[in-house]
């Protein structure tokens, strides 16, 4: 089968479906549709998620698709059992691109009974247990993470710390060997931006590079738990692989889009949470003097500044929502972003706010059984990271331009200068 990865033909074709897909977006755009302006990807997308909310609990958007920036239903949404991440006869919608793509993205829009399975399967690995295990090596690798970047004038949060980490750490749940670990992180900071979407043909065919090289350290690591099984995930799949209870496609997918979906949300979360409260120096202060506010100061980074924008879901047979028919296999999408900053929900809801009393639960890590598997982990890694950073450099400052992604799906910045005297 000839693919864009080995055919100009066919890379043509798929770089003239990006220019079509921009194009329609861009019409679309014409006629005012708030969604269609946020699907061309904004630094600042609240100013839309506003003009979303006027236009009622839900709406139909010129391109089809159901769009909600509603809290209660938004919850209501992606809590309900009869709502799918997939069409009746299969497929995501949106999706489409990654089909040229030759890689197995599938367990990223698993519905049940497989997706319940194989969650199972993962599940141990994220309980209490070990995430206090994890802890104490998260924090090693702060501090070593630290010691290598604070010794300069200055460095970018994301390049040298918040990058970095959350691919070490799902390299240590994984069971990924030091020897595998330059590998291991180049390949994933590969893969890891295509949950944003793919922007050309260059970046499809290095992101598939990444995926074969990502396969094929997998498959090696693989065969050697299959010998000399350990206490980590991917000798636990392996286990469950030799008892027939995943094939081997489903297990080096798993193990793909856990390092990818790890490292994400996790890098994003720190970086966040650091522009907020260096942008307000009493909310820094405030963590500064209580270094135990960390894990309200990641909750409240959830909610004032997602790091997933947006949730699917699609009903497999007509149902109504606030009053609206939707249809079969129509796309139900929740604004995470413009939810959690919903005014009917939360006081001031653009401003960050550490001393924020019972706020409602947001919904950045979705929610029903699709809520982030990962959760528990990424809220650990962004605690323990929040407090090494307060208490080693208790004067970090932005120092230089911040690049915040333009992106429909993730918020984020992809380059945050920072610079403060380390202890």
């Amino acid at each position: 089968m000839t693919t864009l990865m080995d055919s100009k033909s066919a890379g043509f074709k798929f770089s003239a479906k990006l220019g079509v897909t921009r194009a329609l977006l861009r019409a679309f755009g014409l006629f005012g549709d708030p969604f269609t302006h946020l699907l061309q990807g904004k630094e600042d997308p609240y100013p839309l998620y506003a003009k979303v909310r006027q236009r009622g609990p839900i709406h139909r958007s010129h391109l089809g698709s159901w769009v909600t920036g509603s809290h209660e239903l938004g919850s209501k949404i992606l809590r309900d059992r009869t709502l799918f991440l997939n069409r009746e006869a299969g497929g995501v919608p949106g999706h489409e691109m990654m089909d040229d793509i030759p890689w197995n993205s599938s367990i990223l829009g698993l519905d049940p009974p497989d997706h319940t399975r194989l969650r199972r399967l993962a599940q141990p690995a994220f309980g209490p247990k070990m995430i206090s295990k994890y802890r104490i090596q998260v924090e090693k690798l702060c501090h070593g993470l630290l010691d290598e970047a604070a010794g300069r004038d200055g460095f970018d949060l994301i390049e040298d710390f918040a990058g970095p980490l959350p691919l070490l750490v799902i390299g240590e749940l994984l069971g990924v060997p030091e020897q595998y670990h330059e590998r291991f992180v180049k390949a994933g900071r590969k893969v890891g931006p295509v949950i944003d979407g793919v922007k050309s043909l260059k970046m499809a065919r290095e992101f598939r590079a990444a995926v074969d090289d990502l396969d094929q350290v997998f498959s090696e690591l693989i065969e050697l738990r299959a010998k000399d099984p350990g206490d980590d995930l991917i000798s636990r799949l392996t286990t469950a692989h030799g008892d027939g209870k995943l094939t081997t496609e489903e297990l080096l997918a798993f193990c793909t889009v856990l390092a990818v979906t790890g490292f994400e949300t996790t890098t994003n979360l720190i970086g966040n949470a650091v522009l907020a409260m260096t942008g307000d120096r009493a909310q820094w202060n405030l963590l500064k003097d209580d270094p135990d506010l960390a894990p309200r100061a990641v909750e409240e980074t959830l909610r004032y500044d997602s790091p997933a924008l947006q949730a699917q879901r699609v009903p497999h047979q007509d149902i109504a929502l606030a009053g609206h028919h939707i249809r079969a296999n129509s796309s139900v999408v929740v604004l995470i972003g413009a939810a959690n900053r919903d005014p009917e929900v939360y006081d001031e809801p653009d401003r960050f706010d550490l001393t924020r009393e019972d706020p409602a639960e947001h919904l950045s890590f979705s929610g029903g059984i699709h809520y982030c598997i990962g959760a528990p982990l990424a809220r650990m890694e962004g605690e323990t990271a929040l407090r090494v950073l307060v208490e080693r450099l208790p004067e970090l400052c932005v120092s230089g331009r911040v690049q915040r992604r333009s992106s429909p799906v993730i918020s984020g910045c992809t380059r945050l200068p920072v610079s403060g005297t380390a202890r």
